[in-house]
């Protein structure tokens, strides 16, 4: 197994968006890119941790590959917002990789160069930096959307996000990628 880890908004939903793929074994929303150890949902909403809301994610790469993942997360949020996504403003929502050694640091670079090269972004403000430290979301965080499917902002937000992965990724998906 490996892992990666992707902040892209709240991250009910792009945990509940990345645990619909095949080859995810896992997806554990947390904390990452700040200065404050052990930092509290309410501590990270408040903007002064420097923190983002992430997810890492672990896969099995013999069943899906880093680059997919890369193109899953950068379908499912926009990249070129800055400590934006949707309805969540702040630092803690900002559009983040971070990797997890030197092959997935150059990896998410090329990545988001060539997307932009392609013309399919201009201005991608997404943070890629190596992976200090992840810090684990209080349990109730954990498989939120799953947990909750008729929590409102689950229904407007995450629904969306994981109904696009389903269709362009899953496995009857017609589009290769």
């Amino acid at each position: 197994m490996e892992r990666a880890t992707f902040g892209g908004g709240c991250f009910w939903c792009v945990e509940a968006a990345l645990e619909a793929l095949d080859g995810v074994e896992s997806v554990t929303s947390g904390y990452a890119g700040g200065h404050t150890e052990n930092p509290t949902y309410e501590e990270v909403c408040s903007g002064r941790t420097g923190h983002a809301e992430v997810v890492q994610v672990e896969y099995d790469p013999a069943d899906i590959a880093y680059e997919d993942l890369l193109e899953v997360f950068f379908t499912i949020h926009d990249p070129t917002t800055k400590d934006r996504e949707g309805p969540d403003v702040g630092s803690q929502y900002r559009s983040a990789i971070y990797a997890h050694d030197d092959e997935q640091l150059e990896t998410a670079e090329a990545f988001a160069a060539e997307l932009e090269n392609e013309g399919l972004y201009e201005g991608i403000v997404t943070e890629i930096e190596p992976l200090e430290t992840f810090y684990e979301a209080e349990e109730y965080h954990q498989n939120y959307f799953e947990k909750n499917p008729n929590d409102a902002y689950c229904s407007m937000h995450a629904a969306p996000k994981v109904e696009t992965v389903r269709e362009k990724f899953g496995p009857d998906a017609t589009a290769e990628h």
